[in-house]
């Protein structure tokens, strides 16, 4: 069974620092990309970056300039570095893996548990 773990998350005051890891366990052999998304209270769950195997990028607007997604395909891992934060950024952010393939499965899409971020003063 294939899980994605995160860690990382915690709070820091506006202008501060972060760094969400994702690690997905079990046999795996490929993934076509990993991502993560975020959800504050009373909002939808909203895309915030994503990279594929082969090293593509895609960023909200809202997060340009700020954060930096980055993979390691040998770790099937994926990191997101936030910088700037701001008040707006305070989420449950979720690591997302798309197209999981592994000996005996093919899972379509899976998420991590969440975790919090908090940038308040």
């Amino acid at each position: 069974q294939v899980q994605l773990v995160e860690s990382g998350g915690g709070s820091v005051q506006p202008g501060g620092s972060l760094i969400l890891s994702c690690a997905a366990s079990g046999n795996i052999v490929s993934i076509n990309g990993m991502g993560w998304y975020r959800q504050a209270p009373g909002k939808q769950r909203e895309m915030v970056a994503g990279i594929t195997s082969g090293g593509s990028t895609i960023y909200a607007d809202s997060v340009k300039g700020r954060f930096t997604i980055s993979g390691d395909n040998a770790k099937n891992a994926v990191y997101l570095q936030m910088n700037s934060l701001k008040s707006e950024d305070t989420a449950v952010y979720y690591c997302n893996a798309v197209r999981v393939v592994t000996p005996t499965d093919t899972y379509l899409e899976l998420w991590g548990q969440g975790t919090l971020v908090t940038a308040s003063s």
